[in-house]
């Protein structure tokens, strides 16, 4: 059992939770690094799951996927070009996400990336292969639930109030299937990642669609038929006209799971040079809480 950490969600929530002002021995913020390992640090003990896997962005917009829908993220582009936007990384998170990546590696986590892809398909592809709990705020990751993973959302507060979805309750929580979320995604639109959506469809009538047809295949086949409810004249000609979008954002939505990224099994262990860069970053103590809380998740 893998303890799948979608990283960035992860660090960027910490960073705007906690001040600047905490700050390392040298006078440089390390809010976000405190932070993402005291959330870790209770996820551990939460659900008892020391094995820890680190997905890394290293391709936030693959080309691939802008090829096939050029608005694909595209807002950000614009963001980080302009440092003014509340959207642009802030200059003191770079260096702190650097900081988790190279603690976390000498502690002997696994911090998973790879060119052309983003860390949803690494968690895609880990969580095709192995029983997890993923932990992201990216409602995306809903697509990934199965009989043997479980999504931890990280939204709506404290971690006491995120969401541990598995089948049942995705479909409590969004009254689709896990299995149907993109196309949800897809129809009703996704500002955060690009994905205008079908004008004329919300998200309610994107779930009366899925749950009457099935799958977008069978949304559209049966746009092109006219017939069955709720499928109506207007609907019909929304989505037809919509088709080439459709088809294209449906495969830019959907997490690849066949990266070549094979993580071993491994947690967190006290090493000489995790220490140094614990106490060169001020988290010497959440650095030990994280490796003391895996050994007893471990007994």
């Amino acid at each position: 059992m893998f303890l799948v950490l979608d990283s960035a969600s992860l660090y960027y929530r910490s960073f705007h939770a906690l001040p600047e002002s905490m700050t390392a021995p040298d006078g440089y913020p390390n809010n976000a690094v405190r932070g993402f390992l005291a959330t870790v640090t209770r996820l551990v003990r939460r659900h008892r799951v020391p094995n820890i896997v680190a997905a890394w962005d290293d391709d936030w917009r693959p080309q691939w996927r802008v090829d096939l829908l050029p608005s694909y993220k595209l807002h950000r582009v614009a963001d980080e070009a302009d440092a003014s936007s509340e959207s642009a990384q802030p200059e003191t998170l770079g260096p702190q996400a650097q900081a988790i990546c190279d603690l976390l590696t000498a502690g002997g986590v696994p911090v998973v990336g790879h060119q052309g892809f983003e860390a949803d398909d690494v968690v895609a592809t880990v969580a095709k292969r192995h029983p997890c709990i993923v932990v992201s705020g990216d409602r995306d990751l809903v697509q990934v639930v199965s009989e043997s993973v479980r999504v931890h959302l990280a939204i709506n507060g404290g971690m006491d109030k995120w969401p541990l979805l598995d089948l049942q309750g995705v479909v409590e929580r969004f009254e689709i299937r896990a299995d149907q979320y993109v196309g949800l995604a897809v129809l009703r639109g996704d500002p955060s990642d690009g994905l205008p959506g079908v004008p004329g469809i919300g998200a309610k009538t994107a779930v009366a669609l899925l749950s009457a047809f099935d799958s977008m295949d069978g949304v559209l086949t049966a746009a092109k038929l006219g017939s069955g409810k709720p499928m109506t004249p207007r609907l019909a000609t929304l989505l037809l006209d919509a088709r080439p979008y459709l088809l294209a954002a449906q495969k830019v939505a959907t997490a690849r799971t066949d990266v070549p990224v094979y993580p071993t099994i491994s947690r967190p262990s006290s090493s000489a040079r995790a220490s140094r860069i614990a106490r060169e970053w001020g988290v010497t103590k959440q650095w030990d809480d994280l490796v003391n809380a895996c050994d007893q998740a471990e007994e």
